[in-house]
């Protein structure tokens, strides 16, 4: 029987979030029911919302930055058991077939993941993500948060936190490394933590000094604003890796300037518009342009076990549901510190 759940929906596009009613699929035999205790806001929720990355299926429920405990399994869930702490985050299927899939890269599924929003699952129906009071989602694609990670801390790390951790460890970042992260928010502080904790030498790149001291606490080495030329000459040919977290198109060719020969300029960050680009920017010292998405399941619970390793967790505003629609005109100027997070007892 399927479950009529609470939830913060989209109806169409650019309209308000209001609240609704959603209904849940029976508990299937390789299903949990999570009782989600904490959502994170993710600026993808903005920008699907609004249509900002094209045509989106509505009424949305947003959210994959999922955090609860398992309410209720099926017969055939052997992962996990009622009481667990678990998350969701960015995906809730893949076909498990193609060669990425069996690679642990579910993410980059050849036949395509099924987003945990915004998306049709394998039965043509619509999902709805963590802007809900429950979700059933497949064992598979559920991983276990660690005691030494708060709950309401740990949501945003199931997509700020592993977009950052699979590009720096894909890159090697590490001791002997310098490592660049451009912009200082939502997904840019946990690039900062998570690089600092992977041993490398930090830098923040931000428009201006305004959060350098933020960026000092939660890690950086160093802090430069790019609204200052100097910066750029100064930072030439500085890093192995800069991993560019801001959702605006940026003048590449500059930020590519800043690269060692072999090194990579690696986009999580994804602007609505195209970005231009001189193509002696990459050929000139043999550099890489590249970009990456979230991590596959194994990943993402590797990412999970290193952050209770090393207490770290996100730097969270936690807010009631009511106040979504305005943490989303706040996301917009970059007015929060640094992931906004509802706490779902208030849908």
């Amino acid at each position: 029987m399927s479950t009529t759940v609470a939830a913060y929906a989209a109806p169409s596009a650019k309209a308000p979030l209001e609240r609704t009613t959603i209904e849940r699929r029976e508990v299937g035999e390789f299903d949990v029911l999570i009782d989600i205790k904490f959502a994170g806001i993710c600026h993808s929720d903005i920008h699907q919302a609004r249509e900002g990355w094209g045509e989106a299926i509505f009424p949305m429920v947003p959210g994959h930055e999922i955090a609860g405990v398992v309410e209720a399994v099926g017969s055939g869930v052997t992962k996990f058991a009622v009481g667990d702490r678990v998350g969701v985050g960015c995906m809730v299927d893949s076909c498990r077939e193609c060669e990425n899939c069996e690679a642990g890269l579910e993410q980059y599924c050849l036949k395509g993941n099924v987003g945990t929003y915004n998306a049709l699952d394998k039965n043509g129906e619509p999902t709805y993500g963590g802007y809900s009071e429950k979700i059933v989602v497949d064992e598979a694609f559920t991983v276990r948060i660690p005691e030494g990670v708060a709950l309401d801390e740990a949501a945003p790390l199931l997509c700020a936190g592993i977009t950052t951790y699979s590009p720096l460890k894909h890159w090697n970042a590490g001791p002997g490394k310098k490592v660049a992260v451009v912009g200082l928010g939502g997904l840019g502080h946990m690039g900062v933590k998570l690089a600092h904790a992977l041993g490398a030498e930090v830098t923040v790149l931000s428009q201006s000094l305004r959060k350098q001291e933020d960026g000092l606490k939660l890690g950086a080495d160093h802090y430069y604003a790019t609204s200052d030329p100097a910066t750029f000459e100064e930072l030439r040919g500085s890093f192995d890796l800069i991993l560019s977290t801001v959702s605006a198109p940026l003048n590449l060719d500059a930020y590519l300037s800043l690269l060692k020969t072999d090194g990579a300029f690696v986009n999580v960050g994804a602007p609505e518009e195209p970005v231009a680009l001189n193509l002696f920017s990459v050929i000139a010292g043999r550099k890489t342009l590249a970009g990456s998405g979230i991590g596959g399941i194994r990943e993402t619970q590797e990412m999970l076990d290193f952050c209770a390793e090393h207490g770290l967790g996100a730097e969270i505003e936690l807010i009631r549901a009511d106040q979504i629609n305005e943490a989303y005109e706040r996301v917009l100027t970059s007015d929060v510190r640094y992931r906004f997070v509802i706490d779902t007892a208030t849908i």
